[in-house]
């Protein structure tokens, strides 16, 4: 009974973490203090200078992830919904699940010519690429793989 629950938190743990570095980054790209555009004095491209939605707030996080005011409102959205799936098991499995596989896509799309603006909506090149390769590791082990260890059940019986 104690691996089971073990195997929960690590699930539970994974989702609110992951929630938390999202909701972060997501807050951080919209304070102008932690965005800068390299080149300029600028810290983002302003929304009346953008001709559209892709250069709108474009800037880069910390010096590091190329971002714009989408890519935030997603990194929030994506942030707030692993903390709220830290409730409960049940949902912080889905949401690893779910935000591995997604976010593995989305750091190959980064690796891609055609993907690596996310069709003209967000940037996923650069440090994203490895952020998000990271982070959906990190689901898919912390979140599906060790769990699965410690109850003693096999993987593919959970996925």
């Amino acid at each position: 009974m104690e691996n089971i629950n073990a195997a929960k938190n690590t699930e539970r743990y994974c989702a609110l973490t992951i929630g938390i570095l999202f909701l972060i980054l997501g807050l951080a790209g919209f304070i102008p203090a932690f965005v800068s555009l390299p080149g300029t004095t600028a810290s983002y491209v302003p929304p009346t200078v953008a001709h559209d939605a892709y250069s709108a707030g474009f800037g880069y996080i910390f010096g590091l992830f190329p971002t714009n005011f989408l890519h935030n409102i997603v990194r929030c959205a994506v942030g707030l919904l692993g903390i709220a799936c830290y409730t409960s098991a049940s949902s912080a499995r889905l949401f690893n699940a779910t935000f591995a596989v997604a976010y593995i896509i989305i750091a190959i799309m980064g690796l891609l010519p055609f993907g690596k603006t996310m069709f003209g909506l967000m940037p996923l090149f650069g440090n994203n690429v490895w952020l998000n390769a990271l982070t959906a590791i990190a689901a898919g082990y912390y979140g599906l793989i060790i769990p699965n260890k410690i109850a003693g059940t096999s993987v593919s019986h959970n996925v």
